[in-house]
């Protein structure tokens, strides 16, 4: 709850009250679940890097791939170590099959921040889908460093394990 008040007073400060009342509407209705109706939510917002930013996690929450890889690559193009974008970016381009895209920007954001869990995960992932077991081994274990609670961690620790 804190997060949001903190986002809220950005959102005001970037676009006006209406501009972080909208912001924090929309991480409300994200935060529930209720994606397809944060996603106007955001749009209207979206001159705000961070109403982008989760524009682009909203897109991808809703398996729009497509959509979500431009919105994370313009919000990455104002900051390129945004975790929010760096993890919706990478989740969309290796739902697309852009295995080496999503190597690369992932690595890009890594060598300016080597603290973006995501960005580890999402590597990692394309290296799994390309058969880079140890690269993938790498980064799954430091992304278990940074994020031990994750949802995902769990099924890592597994993987991780039947590969010892």
């Amino acid at each position: 709850m804190k997060r949001l008040a903190c986002l809220v007073a950005v959102g005001a400060l970037a676009g006006g009250a209406a501009g972080a009342q909208d912001l924090g509407r929309g991480i409300a209705l994200y935060n529930q679940g209720n994606y397809a109706q944060a996603e106007p939510v955001f749009r209207a917002a979206v001159p705000a890097v961070e109403a982008r930013a989760w524009l682009a996690a909203t897109l991808v929450r809703l398996e729009r791939y497509a959509e979500a890889e431009p919105q994370a690559s313009t919000v990455l193009a104002a900051n390129p170590v945004h975790a929010r974008a760096v993890a919706a970016l990478g989740e969309a381009l290796v739902m697309q099959q852009k295995l080496d895209p999503a190597i690369a920007r992932m690595s890009g954001a890594l060598e300016k921040k080597n603290d973006l869990a995501y960005a580890y995960y999402w590597r990692g992932q394309a290296y799994q889908r390309n058969k880079q077991i140890a690269r993938m081994v790498d980064d799954y274990q430091a992304f278990l460093r940074l994020e031990p609670e994750a949802p995902e961690a769990p099924a890592l620790k597994v993987l991780l394990a039947s590969l010892q």
